[in-house]
């Protein structure tokens, strides 16, 4: 297991031991207060677990359990946290975890793939897990008061907190975000700085770097503060939807985070409707155009924005909206269309589509009807069905409206090839009457065969003329729809073969979370 903790060395001062070995609870009353403030001091020792691990082991296990005594002191008992406490309670939270990052361990001179890789944990966990524990009890500790902490917790703090965001070690990303979701519920100065703060991280990402491991766990904390905004919605926060949300879909790491930045999308669109046309003519500018995972998870997305879209916000999106779908219909990536057609088994979307039957239908049918025919996987022939049969009982007269002008096209476009190829055997008759045409042949040969193009242009139009009916519909169906599986979960990439670390794995397996959820209350300023 490759482990990392940063130049730290032990720093023991005289007498280190004394004062730990009385447990805070056991001593007078009066001087409890003293107690805890030199425990705290003597907790501010920073030990070497990367250089040389076996050194200082039993001052290292001393301060672990100074460490776990504070923790249950500050849990279990009230009035403790006293005036003189905030500054060395922040003051060995500081000394303890701000630090500077190593660089990312890639041997291979390769990007660091956080699907792919192992994360390089980080070696001085023992002391700085409890670290963390400490902090988060003190926050959430009733005695805690924001008024007196401000002088100690500030912007520098803020600042140099969000910087630990780019570990690589996700148990210290989880204790992270918990810990600035609690700072940001209980500074409300500080709010309108770690938003702009987040900001600057997210723009670096997009335009500069592209790496950055806490991505997912950021759009984790604003999902919950979006959930807290008052409406109606300041301009500061429709800018950072539609200049920072919307471009992260651009990034090639995008399926890291993608969870979470959908549901930070959703919250604003339920917060206000408004936004809906920007957000879907943004996700349909970023659509990628040759990542079919990536695809995917715009529809993924896409779909859950249309669970919560408005009728007459839906009416302002659908023509550009559904000419993408069948694009995807169309699309040769199994997953691709299979993902779009399972729209079709959405109730709120098909009752968005039924009240605009009218335009949608005229849209979707020339890539459902061709489809039907010539796609290369079955399951997307009985989906395929699926959705014509939906569209014909919802209404009948234009689907044999749509089939007539489809086949009216599809004849058109007969008659065009047969002028082309009528055109190619002019051409080459012409040739065959030059009298240098015989030496011509005899060295190479006319590109164009008669009736070559033609006779596929043919084979596939017999293949489109076939009639649909909508007993056949009903039983090509059932193909499709009986494959129905949880599209809701992201569809898996296919991960190395290579054999993973069993001590790093158990490492994260171990872990607990620091929240199992967020929560932020509505914002006052």
């Amino acid at each position: 297991m490759r482990v990392n903790g940063g130049p730290q060395t032990a720093r023991r001062p005289t007498n280190a031991v004394a004062p730990m070995e009385i447990m805070v609870t056991d001593a007078r009353p009066e001087e409890r207060e003293d107690l805890f403030v030199q425990k705290l001091r003597q907790c501010c020792v920073v030990f070497d677990f990367v250089n040389d691990p076996l050194s200082d082991l039993k001052w290292k296990e001393v301060k672990r359990a100074a460490l776990n005594e504070m923790v249950e002191y500050v849990t279990h008992n009230r009035g403790v946290i006293t005036e003189a406490v905030y500054p060395e309670a922040v003051n060995m939270f500081s000394i303890n975890v701000f630090r500077t990052l190593p660089p990312t361990s890639n041997p291979n001179g390769a990007e660091f793939d956080p699907e792919e890789d192992e994360p390089t944990l980080e070696a001085a966990w023992p002391h700085l897990q409890i670290v963390y524990e400490f902090f988060l009890r003190f926050l959430e500790s009733p005695d805690f008061q924001p008024n007196t902490a401000k002088k100690y917790i500030d912007q520098k703090f803020v600042l140099q907190l969000l910087d630990l965001f780019d570990s690589e070690d996700p148990r210290e990303r989880d204790f992270l975000k918990t810990t600035l979701h609690r700072i940001y519920g209980k500074f409300l100065g500080l709010r309108a700085y770690i938003r702009k703060q987040i900001n600057n991280i997210f723009y670096r990402f997009i335009y500069e770097t592209e790496h950055h491991n806490g991505i997912a766990e950021l759009l984790e904390v604003l999902g919950s503060i979006i959930n807290g905004f008052a409406l109606p919605l300041k301009e500061e926060h429709k800018v950072f939807l539609l200049k920072v949300l919307l471009p992260l879909h651009k990034v090639k790491s995008l399926s890291v985070y993608h969870p979470q930045l959908a549901y930070c999308v959703v919250q604003f669109l339920e917060k206000d409707a408004s936004l809906t046309e920007p957000v879907i003519m943004g996700l349909l500018k970023f659509w990628p155009k040759v990542h079919s995972p990536k695809e995917v998870m715009f529809l993924n997305e896409l779909e859950e924005i249309l669970d919560v879209i408005e009728p007459s916000e839906f009416q302002k999106v659908m023509v550009p909206l559904f000419r993408q779908l069948a694009g995807c219909v169309s699309s040769p990536h199994f997953q691709v269309a299979e993902r779009a057609l399972y729209y079709w088994n959405n109730e709120y979307i098909m009752s968005l589509i039924s009240d605009n039957a009218q335009v949608i239908l005229p849209i979707m049918f020339p890539a459902l009807y061709k489809n039907s025919k010539t796609h290369w996987n079955k399951t997307i022939h009985g989906l395929i069905y699926n959705a014509l049969k939906l569209f014909m009982e919802m209404n009948q007269k234009l689907f044999d409206d749509c089939t007539q002008r489809y086949k009216a096209e599809r004849q058109k476009e007969k008659e065009k090839v047969r002028e082309r190829e009528e055109a190619w055997d002019r051409i080459e008759h012409i040739a065959q009457t030059n009298p240098m045409c015989d030496g011509y042949l005899e060295n190479s040969r006319l590109p164009h065969s008669p009736g070559s193009s033609g006779s596929v242009a043919m084979e596939t139009d017999a293949k489109d003329d076939a009639e649909l009916s909508l007993d056949k519909m009903n039983e090509r169906g059932q193909a499709g729809v009986s494959r129905g599986r949880d599209l809701k979960k992201m569809l898996p990439r296919r991960k190395s073969e290579l054999p993973h670390d069993s001590l790093t794995l158990r490492a994260l397996s171990d872990h607990k979370r620091a929240d199992d959820y967020l929560t932020t209350s509505p914002e006052t300023s």
